[in-house]
């Protein structure tokens, strides 16, 4: 058993706990990307949609879930500012224009579909409608740029690189809301996401290996990551699942198509957590060790996240599985 005092000196179980909420940290991340990036998807496709009822069934798919799935946006705050607190200043201090932006641009993802539902009048929805979709577009792209800018070390905020990582993401998200919404979908509105689906995915692997090529030949310090297996590894199996993805919606299979949505999440929010390791602040030069945290609060959180989590996790499932299915074509949002 470990005693109150070795709590103070030693990491907990002897277990390299930097590495552990480095990982962990991008665990928290990817759950957002992936929970809340079909929500942004969805957002992003319902500019494709004329019809009343089909905007409706758009915004009932996600009604249950966006709100919820912000809340991997706040524990990924909480957990860098409590293991790396230098970094959280650092990042916060160097993009905070961009915090503000993306922060904006959440909000007014959040608060448009709320305003939709007030009125009938067609100006206040179209209004309302192009504001959902701004917002879903803003967010995701955002948060891409702010990513390559902390792998890379950008100090200036918006850089081309970081452009294409915006894109990329947000390409990533409507591959993610096409897949989500063949699952609550039917009939035609399905068929349509399918098709936008299917070419998002092929969108998504150009824009991703444009972008990696775009940080290899303009960050020479990274170049030598670019060339480890992993990183090779999970560039092949991007590619692979894009197309497992692409015909997975072709045949129909569309909680194969989700799965592999979030194989895809996880696969870049680990290469750039792959690239970025052994630092945690390339600007600073700050390595994972160098930043952590004090052993007895390391440690105590550890132990307090051990618990918390799955209980978040189980409630993320309880959620799903009470709200799983197709809407009905007369559900509304509110």
């Amino acid at each position: 058993m470990t005693s109150v005092g070795s709590l103070a000196t030693k990491p907990l179980f002897g277990l390299p706990l930097a590495e552990l909420w480095f990982a962990l940290l991008f665990f928290i991340f990817g759950m957002f990307l992936f929970l809340d990036g079909f929500d942004f998807g969805v957002g992003v496709l319902f500019a494709t949609r004329d019809d009343d009822h089909e905007k409706e069934q758009l915004l009932a798919a996600v009604g249950p879930f966006w709100d919820g799935n912000e809340v991997w946006l706040v524990v990924f705050g909480g957990a860098l500012f409590a293991a790396f607190p230098s970094v959280y200043a650092n990042l916060f201090s160097r993009y905070y224009l961009l915090m503000f932006a993306i922060l904006a641009a959440l909000g007014l993802r959040g608060l448009a579909p709320e305003m939709y539902e007030e009125r009938e009048d067609s100006r206040w929805r179209t209004l309302w409608g192009y504001s959902f979709v701004i917002g879903s577009i803003g967010t995701p792209f955002l948060l891409g740029v702010f990513v390559i800018n902390w792998l890379v070390g950008a100090t200036d905020l918006i850089t081309p690189v970081g452009v294409l990582g915006g894109v990329t993401v947000l390409a990533l998200t409507i591959v993610n809301g096409a897949a989500f919404l063949g699952l609550k979908t039917r009939g035609a509105l399905r068929d349509e996401m399918r098709y936008y689906g299917v070419q998002a995915a092929v969108g998504y692997l150009g824009i991703a290996i444009s972008a990696l090529g775009a940080i290899y030949v303009t960050e020479p310090g990274l170049r030598a990551s670019f060339r480890s297996p992993l990183v090779v590894a999970l560039v092949i199996l991007t590619a692979t699942l894009t197309g497992i993805y692409v015909v997975a919606l072709r045949r129909h299979r569309y909680y194969s198509a989700f799965a592999a949505t979030a194989a895809l999440v996880f696969g870049l929010v680990g290469l750039v957590a792959t690239l970025l390791f052994p630092f945690v602040d390339r600007t600073a030069g700050l390595t994972i060790r160098e930043a952590i945290i004090s052993t007895l609060p390391l440690n105590l959180m550890s132990i307090m996240a051990s618990v918390l989590l799955p209980i978040v996790l189980v409630y993320f499932v309880v959620l799903y599985s009470a709200f799983s299915g197709p809407v009905d074509t007369e559900e509304s949002y509110g």
